[in-house]
């Protein structure tokens, strides 16, 4: 078997992606819980009038957390993201995805070496990787302003 006679034997045995509808999917769903998180911001303005616009916006985190931590907990989110890919992972319910699954796989073993050792086992480098990078950050901007 030559190379061309392989090449078209790997091309028949490749499953055809979808790309686009993968695509079009994690736009969309991405796009609605995005939507949702507007409209819980709208809805808290309108309910609390005296609130600034900071403390709304962190209401609306608290809020959105609260909703995919409960969706997480009721197996609704992994539905989710299975068809959304990375439009459900990349807002905010994500991230609380990805500490309540694993808080709720590990539960079992208990709530020290279970619920508290692994919660934090998928979203544990990325609030290292954050909060470091922040310090570097806050060290630079610190040391430019001395000079400044």
């Amino acid at each position: 078997m030559d190379k061309k006679e392989y090449g078209e034997l790997v091309k028949q045995a490749t499953p055809k992606t979808k790309e686009g509808k993968t695509l079009l999917l994690a736009f969309a769903i991405g796009g609605i819980i995005c939507m949702a998180g507007q409209g819980v911001s709208d809805a808290l303005t309108a309910l609390i009038p005296s609130f600034d616009e900071k403390t709304i916006s962190a209401l609306t985190g608290v809020v959105m957390i609260f909703i995919g931590s409960l969706l997480t907990g009721l197996g609704v989110y992994d539905k989710l993201g299975y068809y959304a890919g990375a439009g459900s992972v990349l807002p905010i319910t994500g991230f609380a995805n990805s500490i309540v699954s694993p808080a709720i796989e590990y539960n079992k073993e208990g709530i020290v070496f279970g619920l508290m050792a692994k919660m934090f086992s998928i979203a544990g480098p990325v609030i290292v990787s954050g909060v470091s990078a922040s310090v570097a950050i806050g060290i630079v901007y610190y040391i430019i302003g001395l000079f400044a």
